[in-house]
């Protein structure tokens, strides 16, 4: 008897834990708090029907939204159901007395004006859409440089097509502040972004990434091989320059000179082939060109130095050691 009361115990116990956390799991469930975002100064939640009743502008333009069909037709949790708040933070404080500088900044802002410190904006955001491609973000170059996401998205208003954007497209967006970018794919020569066939993000990552110029690879040449395959190798006959750093002969953007090239050729290889031995010891000028006042030398004509050196990327011919077809 003694011996079954003892096997009998633990199992009482067992089922008492369970009835509890059984219990106490229902409660969780049933009894669900709305979150306390940041700054609400004591401000209870009043519902985006109050909002709407002085915002009917800013309602109009954000019905047509991902966030307004997530919030009002299929929100996934309490932070998600009281819409407007969920990234303003509760109401009660403003609607006391909008015009009130003290009420006014007991919502989060998101613009520049309003006052709310770029952290907390940033912050709000990242409550729901951390992790995956902004997981670097801490610590990227647009961070340090004191961005909010509002720099470059409108939540507000459909103004792109994808993203939220605050422009049309994403190549727009970029521009904004990548003057220096633009005026570089409106060049002679320039990757196709202008014409529509890519976009800055099919390279480089603006939510932060492991490299210095956010560059979705962990290297420039990996972020060129995810197009120009054909590049990567491996080779018998390396070049040391290409396997060094695709930028040591290209501008990633655009360049006046053909194929991206920093500096057009013969000139480009001769920054490094300048030896005093062989045909590379001439520092070939435009005299040598169709009309130029000297004799044509086929060494400056059409590609140059890939007249003869056509694999200059790499070869992989038994007698290719010095890049020939």
């Amino acid at each position: 008897m003694i011996r079954h009361r003892l096997l009998t115990l633990p199992r009482l116990g067992l089922a008492v834990g369970c009835f509890a956390t059984v219990t106490m799991v229902t409660t969780i469930v049933a009894n669900p708090k709305a979150p306390t975002p940041p700054l609400n100064g004591g401000a209870t939640y009043i519902g985006e029907a109050v909002c709407i009743a002085c915002h009917q502008v800013q309602n109009n333009h954000f019905a047509h939204t991902v966030h307004a069909n997530a919030f009002r037709l299929n929100p996934k949790n309490e932070k998600e159901k009281v819409s407007c708040e969920s990234c303003h933070g509760p109401g009660s404080n403003h609607i006391k007395d909008p015009m009130s500088p003290g009420n006014r900044v007991s919502l989060v802002g998101f613009t520049k004006e309003w006052g709310t410190p770029v952290a907390l904006q940033t912050q709000m955001c990242l409550q729901c859409h951390d992790g995956g491609q902004r997981m670097f973000w801490q610590g990227s170059t647009h961070a340090t440089h004191d961005l909010s996401c509002s720099d470059c998205h409108n939540p507000m208003a459909k103004v792109s097509a994808t993203g939220l954007l605050k422009k049309a497209s994403i190549n727009e967006t970029c521009y904004t502040c990548h003057q220096q970018q633009r005026a570089e794919f409106a060049k002679r020569s320039h990757m196709p972004v202008n014409d529509g066939k890519m976009s800055c993000v099919d390279c480089h990552n603006p939510h932060g990434s492991t490299s210095k110029t956010l560059l979705k690879a962990d290297s420039v040449n990996e972020t060129c091989y995810s197009c120009h395959a054909e590049k990567r190798g491996p080779f018998l006959w390396e070049h040391a320059p290409v396997r060094d750093n695709c930028l040591s002969c290209h501008n990633a953007h655009g360049s006046n000179h053909d194929k991206l090239l920093t500096v057009a050729r013969p000139f480009l290889c001769q920054q490094c082939h300048g030896n005093a031995q062989g045909h590379q010891a001439p520092l070939f000028n435009s005299s040598g060109i169709l009309g130029g006042g000297g004799a044509a030398n086929i060494r400056i004509m059409s590609h140059s130095c890939q007249n003869c050196h056509s694999q200059i990327h790499g070869s992989n011919h038994p007698a290719g050691a010095r890049f020939q077809r």
